[in-house]
């Protein structure tokens, strides 16, 4: 992206925090035009935008669908800005790298907004660019126009602390979310996960289990049950594992296809061979970054290293840097005797974000210190 806009945009006529297809289809049903922008974002827009970036639809609309709308609408009107955050969403999530970082960028020129700002941070966490990502989320905050959306920027600033090991400025981003916004249930889950990394369990269990009462993810239930494993409580653990099973056959159900957050939790948990082919099966329909991680480390637990490192590779072809990617590929060299490679990655991990899983940082530094013991 070129850079971040100047704020001399006016006001704000409502961000668009994910990819709303709703949105999208208002636009194609009543254009845009570059005069008259209300169409899409004033009173006649749909209601308030749900807080989780770069998803799909509460419709669970798949993403090609997503990027089909989207295409529609920036065809018809290329001034409408909204619609080019629901194509980001969606290019993103397909692997588009280069196609989502330009919808960013026009969303950026049209309308500078919570709405781009928010998106322009998640394009450059990406890219490895954490500083730049923090200055856009700031300027999002600036830019918010009611609690809500200031708490989803406190919240995302606190993702982004916490993914470089700042736990405790983690936290008090996470409460500030939730101070402007109590039902944010996200950013409960956020400081969840930073009260587990500072030793805070209790609490951490308790804030897990209020926040998977209000909105049962799969990724907060596999939190929860990884941070009692690693409690020495695998009973409740396990029966965090199977609340999670019962949601995806629930999603299955109702033809939801939920194979990326399914796959994750059977490599680590249950089948790793049906997670290969859960896996694979979303990498044929998507090849972004989460898909590229997520497979290599399921072939790694089925034992298929040599097919899983060059996707561990492409995990990291944006410069993403993410701790759990890199124990991911500093395991998968590790088993196939690339020793100097993955001591670079082990450590690398821990220097991203020592406490980045409950589960696996402490695997990662036994690792490191069996590889070191080598020289």
């Amino acid at each position: 992206m070129r850079g971040l806009p100047r704020r001399d945009h006016g006001l704000d006529q409502g961000p668009l925090l994910v990819g709303d297809i709703t949105r999208v289809r208002l636009a194609i049903a009543h254009p845009v035009t570059q005069a008259n922008p209300e169409r899409l974002t004033g009173n006649n827009a749909s209601p308030s935008p749900h807080r989780v970036i770069i998803s799909r639809t509460e419709d669970h609309v798949p993403h090609s669908q997503a990027r089909t709308w989207a295409d529609q609408a920036v065809t018809g009107n290329p001034y409408a800005w909204a619609a080019y955050g629901a194509l980001a969403d969606a290019l993103t999530q397909l692997g588009d790298d280069q196609g989502a970082e330009a919808a960013v960028q026009r969303m950026l020129d049209l309308h500078p907004s919570t709405a781009s700002f928010t998106r322009a941070a998640y394009i450059l966490e990406l890219q490895g660019r954490t500083e730049e990502a923090a200055q856009a989320l700031r300027r999002g905050l600036e830019d918010a126009s009611n609690p809500a959306d200031e708490a989803f920027c406190q919240h995302y600033l606190g993702e982004l602390a916490f993914n470089t090991g700042a736990t405790t400025p983690a936290l008090q981003r996470y409460r500030k979310a939730l101070a402007l916004d109590p039902s944010f249930t996200a950013a409960l889950a956020g400081a969840a996960r930073a009260e587990a990394a500072l030793g805070q369990s209790d609490r951490a269990v308790t804030d897990y289990r209020t926040a998977i009462s209000r909105v049962p993810q799969p990724q907060y239930v596999l939190e929860l049950g990884e941070l009692l494993e690693s409690l020495g409580r695998p009973t409740e653990a396990r029966a965090q594992y199977l609340v999670l099973e019962a949601e995806q056959k629930l999603f299955a159900i109702n033809g939801v296809v939920d194979d990326l957050n399914l796959g994750q939790y059977q490599a680590d948990h249950g089948n790793p061979r049906l997670a290969v082919t859960l896996l694979t099966a979303e990498w044929g329909r998507r090849r972004s970054v989460l898909v590229a991680d997520a497979l290599s480390w399921a072939l790694h637990r089925a034992g298929q290293d040599a097919q899983a490192l060059p996707l561990a590779r492409e995990a990291n072809r944006l410069g993403w840097r993410d701790a759990t990617v890199r124990y991911h590929r500093g395991v998968i060299e590790q088993s196939l005797g690339d020793d100097q490679p993955a001591r670079t990655d082990l450590a690398g991990a821990l220097a991203a974000n020592p406490v980045f899983s409950p589960l696996h940082a402490p695997d990662a530094r036994a690792r490191l210190a069996r590889l070191e013991g080598q020289q």
